[in-house]
């Protein structure tokens, strides 16, 4: 019963095209628009609450929630945790997933990447050669890198996605995974090779680097021992 009000508030969403951040009905006017008790409204909007579709202001009302990629990756970061421990490669196939959306949307920036974003990656590039000195590449740096890298293709949605993906693997690394000796120098190079290759109009370079940086992270998981 929740789940369907709650489709039918959804579609109402979409039909009056409203934005995040839009007032909704009030309960009364949605009791009467849906024709549905008060009780069952609340319980299909709490749900709506926990998908980040909808939000609550107690005392003021009921909005368009911020429609972000939260509740995707706590949903990936809980299924990666929970397959792990039933023994599943959950956090391989998390990364597997990353690599195929990246790898295959490379070739697509290669010779096409605005100067003021080349620049930026070569500004990371930098900070991640000065990182490796000192030991260790930082993950934010890395995330950084990535979300510059696609930024270009100019698909707000994607780049949502991509961080989702980034969030629920580092995550879920940082829980489960014991730390590993990888010389960080090849982060470093991988990357800075990514932003050469894109820089040259190398499609099929590109997505080598690319690969390759997804090879050195997968040596790190098989190092520590994670499935």
């Amino acid at each position: 019963m929740a789940r369907d009000i709650g489709d039918r508030i959804k579609k109402l969403i979409i039909e009056r095209r409203l934005p995040s951040g839009a007032a909704l009905p009030t309960e009364p006017e949605l009791m009467a628009l849906l024709g549905v008790s008060r009780n069952s409204v609340r319980e299909a909007l709490k749900g709506l609450q926990a998908m980040g579709i909808v939000e609550i202001r107690h005392g003021f009302g009921t909005y368009v929630g911020p429609m972000s990629m939260a509740p995707m990756s706590e949903g990936l970061a809980f299924r990666t945790v929970a397959g792990h421990l039933r023994g599943e490669d959950s956090l391989r196939q998390l990364l597997a997933l990353r690599e195929a959306v990246e790898a295959g949307l490379i070739a697509r920036l290669a010779g096409r990447m605005p100067a003021a974003d080349l620049a930026e990656l070569d500004g990371l590039v930098t900070r991640m050669a000065r990182e490796a000195a000192s030991g260790a590449v930082a993950a934010q740096t890395d995330r950084a890198f990535h979300a510059v890298l696609y930024r270009g293709l100019a698909i707000p949605l994607l780049s949502e996605v991509l961080d989702a993906f980034w969030e629920a693997f580092h995550r879920v690394q940082m829980d489960l995974v014991a730390e590993a000796t990888v010389d960080p120098r090849a982060t470093w190079h991988q990357h800075r090779e990514i932003v050469v290759a894109v820089r040259a109009g190398d499609a099929v370079g590109a997505e080598w680097a690319v690969r390759q940086h997804f090879d050195n992270i997968r040596q790190r998981l098989h190092s520590s021992g994670t499935k």
